[in-house]
């Protein structure tokens, strides 16, 4: 059903995408690649992920699903460093091979599994494209402050800000300092534990592009192996206290 090499760089990234909300995954296979569909346990977060064939040495697959324990094979490729990876199935295991190492896990039961979620069309007006590693910083100042924060569109200004009981951090991107802005009023709260997971993948991208309205979910969309792998993640606002 599958069989592929790729760098285990890419590899690594792809099961950073989605372990940084569930534990398993299944993974929809077909001539173009790979599809995976995820909520975590809370439906506070989806991810939804796309790679192509072409970010494969090699690839080839017929349709199909398997269930993947993303903790077990995120542990097996922290042995890896940076050389090739080939995974493979064969009679219900999922076998990786580097160097001289083969391992064989489980895979699981697609039909046991979760479904997948529904990914639902939102119209968000506001639209904000910067560096991931420009929001990886952000979330890690507000991390220091609080556990929520607030993502906004002012005029032709992006702000994230954190308040805590007396301390507060605001950051404030203007237009020109932005790849691009899309301006609209905008502003929601969020939940820092998801985006700080979340912000791990999205440093990496040169662009993240940010989705927003007024206490709406958060659309963060961006690219990893080039443009082979399409990453959008979906994040529920909190409600603020009057």
């Amino acid at each position: 059903m599958l069989k592929a090499v790729m760098s285990a760089g890419i590899l690594k990234e792809l099961i950073e995408v989605v372990s940084t909300l569930v534990d398993e995954a299944r993974f929809k296979l077909s001539d173009d690649g790979i599809v995976i569909k995820a909520v975590d346990p809370a439906n506070v977060a989806m991810v939804s992920f796309e790679i192509s064939s072409d970010a494969f040495d090699s690839f080839e697959a017929s349709d199909g699903e398997i269930g993947v324990d993303l903790v077990k094979l995120n542990d097996i490729l922290s042995m890896s460093g940076s050389d090739d990876v080939s995974i493979e199935t064969d009679d219900g295991k999922l076998l990786i091979k580097f160097l001289d190492l083969t391992y064989a896990i489980s895979l699981l039961d697609p039909s046991s599994m979760r479904k997948d979620p529904k990914i639902p069309t939102l119209e968000l007006p506001a639209q904000i494209v910067l560096s991931g590693d420009e929001f990886r910083r952000a979330v890690r100042a507000a991390e220091k402050i609080s556990d929520h924060i607030a993502l906004g569109v002012e005029g032709k200004m992006f702000f994230m800000e954190a308040k805590g009981d007396l301390d507060k951090v605001r950051l404030e991107l203007p237009e020109d300092k932005l790849i691009s802005l899309k301006s609209a009023p905008a502003r929601s709260l969020y939940s820092l534990e998801y985006l700080k997971d979340m912000s791990k993948p999205i440093s990496k991208a040169d662009e993240a592009i940010i989705d927003l309205g007024k206490d709406f979910p958060v659309r963060i969309s961006f690219k990893i192996a080039g443009d082979a792998g399409n990453v959008e993640y979906l994040l529920a606002p909190r409600i603020e206290a009057e």
